[in-house]
């Protein structure tokens, strides 16, 4: 075991928006001696074991990072490479019509690729869908508490002084939902851009010779004589944060076209502000 793992033990445990969570008080680790589990004590709900890869440490606490966007971060890296990929496969067939056999096995193969990641990006955005629905649910029940809370106060159940905690302990619970929610919905966004740039790029009708080549259709030979783009042009790089699981590494951010990009993501300030 590594003395970054052997750091966790004892840390305070939030998750990305700042929500405490618990406190570690041990790991279950492999025969390697490599942690698998970390054990939480998330006081009434018991001891909660949490993967290894989803949590990583950051200064005086221990990050939880939720499951969806280990997820959501995968597909999005997996499917830019592969749509690049895809895209130097079409350049390479279209300067050059002699490989267009040997390209058709690895189009082949990429094609797999985009197929099994649909079905991922279905269950995912299940997911993420479902998450936003439990977040909904939860604000409609810190409105009624809120709200109740004004009848105890209308009604001098309660001081002012109570009534004004309420309200100041429920708006921190708002904003850390509201924190995930814009977070989910960007990573949405990543994840349909990332689809729609794809759709554009065959159905752009400067990019003929490029549709043709990648159909593989032997149509290539009859193409209009068109100058074929020496680049492709970059996928717009709008990036959603991205924690690494690996606790040695710094946070970076994901691309549209899955290109991590070395940077300080907004929940570190958060975290270093509490």
């Amino acid at each position: 075991m590594s003395k970054e793992e052997i750091e966790f033990i004892g840390k305070h445990v939030k998750d990305m928006y700042g929500t405490f969570i618990g406190k570690v008080v041990g790991t279950i680790t492999d025969i390697d001696g490599s942690v698998q589990t970390v054990g939480v004590d998330c006081g009434s709900e018991g001891l909660r074991q949490i993967p290894f890869e989803q949590l990583v440490v950051q200064g005086a606490f221990v990050i939880f990072i939720p499951r969806w966007r280990l997820e959501a971060q995968r597909l999005l890296r997996e499917k830019g490479l592969t749509l690049r990929r895809i895209r130097a496969l079409i350049d390479i067939v279209s300067e050059n019509d002699d490989m267009k056999e040997d390209a058709e096995l690895i189009h082949e193969k990429y094609k797999m690729k985009l197929l099994t990641l649909e079905e991922s990006e279905k269950q995912i955005n299940e997911k993420l869908d479902l998450r936003l629905a439990e977040l909904d649910s939860q604000l409609k029940s810190i409105r009624m508490l809120v709200f109740d809370a004004k009848l105890q106060y209308k009604s001098n159940e309660i001081s002012d002084a109570k009534y004004e905690s309420v309200k100041t302990q429920t708006v921190e619970i708002v904003e850390h939902i509201e924190h995930e929610k814009a977070e989910i919905v960007n990573v949405q966004h990543r994840i349909s851009d990332l689809s729609v740039e794809n759709v554009e790029r065959t159905e752009n009708p400067k990019e003929q010779l490029h549709s043709a080549a990648v159909s593989y259709l032997g149509k290539v030979e009859n193409a209009p004589t068109i100058e074929p783009p020496k680049t492709v042009a970059p996928i717009p790089s709008q990036a959603i944060s991205k924690i690494t699981p690996t606790p040695s590494q710094k946070p970076v951010a994901i691309g549209a076209d899955g290109v991590e990009e070395s940077q300080d993501s907004d929940w570190l300030s958060r975290m270093s502000s509490q």
